[in-house]
């Protein structure tokens, strides 16, 4: 009696454990027109097909419609075909003509024109793997994602259904009516259109080239913001910066932290720690530590200021300097408040407080003029208007010194080799002879006066009209009367190397720029299973688990193997034989199919005659 009561308690604690195991996996629910079997052919299984419906499944809030199925109740698992409907709540829909479906791991596999739908977004591509319980959907036979701006293709691809994200890996390509885009490894979601770009990637358009290993873009927005080798490249110019914005509805770009702005028509670069540059206007806007070298064969020229705008056509550029203006070439180094540079006329206007050293000499006054040769970036002359002064320290002590209302330089090789100056013209000037003794201190008024030098010291002097001076010995002319009215020696202001473009400036700090980190490192998605764990793959599944292997490309058995370039190019031609296309199983299930639906013809025609006997016989 122990016994037989023992027994019936394992049976009650068994009948109820049992319920709350199955309880974890709930079973696959069908509706099909027409259901059969066939144990030879596929034995434990029910053979499902439509009539007038389709045969229907749901399984855990999934549903999938189509033609005809082969289900396996006792696994849980069923195989579909012909114009398969699979739709997870109101956000997933996909088609294909194969699909099969593992309730016990919540796992599919779709094949051949495979078309997977959300709000925004589309997939194609000839094999797909979805893991409902990753709620992530996997290719890597190449597949295209169309959304309302853009066209996205690549080799592989992972769908994060809660995210609505996209990652695509092994050069990935979105074609736009205003660009292309290239990249090794591209993050795309779906809800906002928003693409993350990781590894060298490029935006190629009619007007520009862009060129980043890092960097976001918004492709419904057109706006885009790039780190790391990050570049533009424009007909006419190159933009380079640690960090880039862009806009392609206004043509504007920024850019902060070591910039080079490089002007390929005219041989120019522009440097600093942040610009802006308007293609439209063709401008240029560049500050902090901001400078415009221009590159010559023989000698650079430097231009630094707080602030510098470059304007204007390629055959017009105006270059604008704002705030402590410094310039430098080997030869000559000048400062003003502010500068303008029109190339095509070659003119360099000095304003506000202008001082130029040209060799030991110093030439300030009001407004200071240079002048390039035409067809050439070598100096040809110089103007100063209004309280012209010359000033050259004398060798020994004291300084040379020539004034006027205006004066004009003229310049061969780069080297200034002759002053005039005119109206109301003084000079101060230490006399020496050949030994180089002082004779005296020579003070002169005169209507006009012409300096020759060489090698930028002062050979000779001659006073035209009106000439009235005086040679002072050195004992009878004070040091207060040894300078002229105006005089300002601002020597230990001149630039003797490039570095001294920034002397007496506090050290840069760079703006610390926000990057954009690379994407968590995220299992693999067939990630092996543990023990106890059921397989993914069913038993009877078309795919074997070796097809689960993480593959550099789609190696799925008989898959067709396009290059990269003709997946890119052109869509794969699901009608061949392979993993993309239905399996050859499916026509054993029609021909069972068919076979079966001519026996029931046959047995429903039969009954009806016997019926027929039976009635004629009862009324006989």
């Amino acid at each position: 009696m122990r016994k037989v009561r023992f027994l019936i308690l394992f049976i009650c604690l068994f009948a109820w454990g049992f319920p709350s195991f199955g309880q974890t996996t709930k079973k696959i629910e069908y509706e099909s027109d027409r259901t059969i079997k066939n144990e030879e052919k596929y034995p434990g299984a029910l053979i499902l097909s439509k009539v007038q419906d389709q045969v229907h499944f749901t399984h855990e809030g999934i549903e999938v419609w189509c033609d005809q199925a082969i289900h396996y109740a006792q696994e849980n698992f069923f195989k579909a075909y012909g114009n398969v409907r699979m739709e997870q709540g109101d956000t997933i829909s996909m088609t294909s003509k194969y699909a099969e479906y593992n309730g016990t791991t919540q796992f599919a596999f779709a094949s051949g024109n495979v078309n997977m739908r959300n709000p925004q977004t589309s997939l194609q591509t000839d094999t797909l793997f979805f893991d409902r319980q990753k709620q992530q959907a996997y290719y890597r036979s190449g597949g295209t994602v169309r959304d309302s701006a853009s066209v996205l293709k690549s080799r592989i691809g992972r769908y994060y259904l809660n995210d609505e994200k996209y990652s695509f890996a092994s050069e990935v390509v979105i074609t736009n009516p205003e660009y292309v885009l290239t990249s090794s490894q591209l993050d795309f979601y779906s809800e906002t259109g928003h693409a993350y770009m990781y590894g060298p990637s490029t935006i190629t358009s009619e007007e520009s080239v862009i060129y980043a290993e890092r960097g976001f873009y918004d492709t419904r927005g057109d706006t885009g913001y790039f780190v790391k080798n990050s570049r533009i490249d424009y007909k006419n110019r190159i933009l380079e910066g640690d960090s880039l914005y862009f806009n392609r509805n206004t043509n504007f770009a920024s850019a902060t932290n070591n910039i080079k702005v490089t002007d390929t028509i005219n041989k120019s670069v522009i440097r600093g720690h942040y610009a802006e540059v308007f293609r439209e206007k063709d401008s240029v806007f560049i500050t902090k530590r901001a400078v415009a070298i221009a590159l010559q064969e023989k000698d650079s020229v430097y231009i630094h200021s707080d602030t510098l705008m470059v304007t204007g056509k390629i055959d017009n550029r105006i270059i604008r300097g704002f705030y402590d203006v410094r310039l430098y070439k080997s030869n000559m180094s000048g400062k003003s408040d502010s500068i303008h540079v029109r190339e095509s006329t070659g003119l360099t206007q000095m304003l506000g407080n202008p001082v130029i050293w040209s060799g030991e000499n110093q030439l300030t006054g009001d407004t200071i003029h240079l002048i390039n040769k035409p067809n050439s970036e070598e100096l040809d002359s110089l103007k100063v208007f209004d309280n012209a002064f010359m000033i050259q320290k004398d060798s020994i002590g004291g300084y040379n010194q020539i004034k006027g209302k205006e004066m004009y330089g003229l310049f061969a090789d780069n080297e200034l080799y002759e002053v005039n100056l005119i109206k109301n013209t003084e000079t101060l000037y230490y006399m020496r002879n050949d030994p180089g003794e002082l004779i005296g201190i020579n003070k002169t008024l005169s209507s006009s006066i012409q300096i020759l030098l060489e090698d930028q010291e002062v050979q000779e002097i001659y006073y035209l009209k009106q000439i009235d001076g005086t040679l002072y010995p050195e004992q009878d002319l004070p040091p207060n009367a040894r300078e002229l009215k105006g005089f300002n020696w601002r020597g230990d202001e001149k630039l003797n190397s490039v570095d001294d473009l920034f002397a007496g400036e506090p050290p840069y700090e760079l703006v610390k720029i926000k990057g954009i980190p690379l994407p968590e490192e995220d299992e693999e998605f067939f990630e092996e299973r543990t023990d106890g764990e059921a397989p993914l793959l069913n038993e009877k599944s078309r795919l074997r688990p070796e097809d689960l292997r993480e593959r550099a490309q789609d190696t799925l058995p008989g898959a067709q193997r396009d290059s990269l370039r003709q997946v890119i190019e052109k869509p794969r031609d699901t009608t061949r034989t392979g993993s993309d296309s239905i399996p050859p199983e499916f026509r054993e299930l029609q021909d069972t199919i068919n076979s079966n639906t001519v026996k029931d013809t046959l047995s429903k025609k039969q009954d009806s005659l016997s019926r027929r006997e039976e009635l004629l016989t009862e009324q006989q």
